[in-house]
């Protein structure tokens, strides 16, 4: 696991005491394990219903519902966290899910009420955080090994003119898609879109797209961030049961953002991709783009 620059830097000397504002998923506990490693001190910020119970072991922390804003600023405060991190994924709540406190309603009123959960709203999180004095950093600058690089990363690339068109559709959707702040991911099968990422994230995209299939070649999942993203939030991640989801649906790969996406156990994503025949690939969505578009 790479170390971030800043304790490399600082070596020896106290480093700023890490919040983490903790989803699902591995990488929460990845960056734990990081800071252990390279001696910053820690605190986890856990969610009920959407932090992994493993997740804060051996940790210091404290768990809150997500609408109680209030309450998790002085905690990270009582906790003399300095810097903060928002990782791993997050169900989108309702409104009446949410039951937000009154700093929360102040978030909801500067993002929109109709922004709930997508990047209007964590732009709106990551600006009121930095308010009340704490420097917000991404997840890619400490985690800077899980930044996806260029090019195939296994056997299989994207090396035929029909999947070139797929890719190059998915491309077009997912920018489209992104600059209205909907989702990340599209499924393109021989041009046609089977589906595109809403609110129920791209696992069950891919699920929903295995009854759609036509016959013939499997569907390409295109996967990019948001073109006005903030990187500090919700960078598209792709790990093993991603992976899966797509070998058990047939697909015939995954193309991710280089540089602008995630890849979770890489080792073990590359070697099953090997294993099924898939591609798994790092791509510049401006590669992809019609020429008109990218002379715009």
């Amino acid at each position: 696991m790479t170390m971030n620059s800043l304790s490399q830097s600082d070596a020896g000397q106290t480093l700023p005491k890490l919040g983490i504002l903790a989803g699902s998923g591995p990488l929460p506990r990845k960056l734990v394990e990081l800071c252990h490693q390279t001696g910053r001190p820690v605190f986890v910020m856990a969610f009920d219903g959407h932090t992994d119970q493993e997740t804060v072991e051996g940790v210091d922390h404290a768990w809150s519902r997500l609408g109680a804003a209030g309450t998790v600023i002085k905690t990270l405060k009582a906790n003399a966290v300095q810097e903060m991190v928002m990782i791993g994924p997050i169900k989108r709540p309702s409104v009446k899910e949410l039951r937000p406190d009154w700093r929360a309603m102040q978030v909801l009123a500067r993002a929109g009420m109709k922004s709930l959960g997508d990047d209007t709203l964590l732009r709106g999180v990551i600006d009121t955080l930095e308010e009340e004095g704490f420097l917000f950093r991404g997840v890619d600058d400490f985690l800077q090994d899980l930044l996806m690089p260029s090019g195939p990363l296994g056997e299989f690339g994207i090396d035929d003119p029909e999947t070139v068109s797929d890719v190059r559709r998915g491309v077009e959707v997912a920018r489209a898609l992104g600059a209205v702040d909907v989702g990340q991911s599209v499924v393109v099968q021989d041009g046609l879109v089977l589906a595109v990422e809403g609110i129920e994230g791209t696992d069950a995209l891919i699920l929903r797209s295995r009854e759609l299939k036509r016959e013939g070649r499997g569907a390409v999942l295109v996967k990019l961030k948001k073109p006005e993203q903030d990187r500090r939030a919700d960078l598209p991640t792709v790990g093993l049961t991603t992976l899966a989801n797509a070998v058990a649906s047939g697909f015939r790969g995954i193309a991710l953002e280089a540089g602008g996406s995630l890849l979770v156990d890489r080792e073990q994503v590359v070697r099953k991709a090997n294993e099924a025949g898939v591609f798994v690939c790092g791509i510049h969505p401006s590669d992809f783009m019609e020429e008109q578009e990218t002379e715009q």
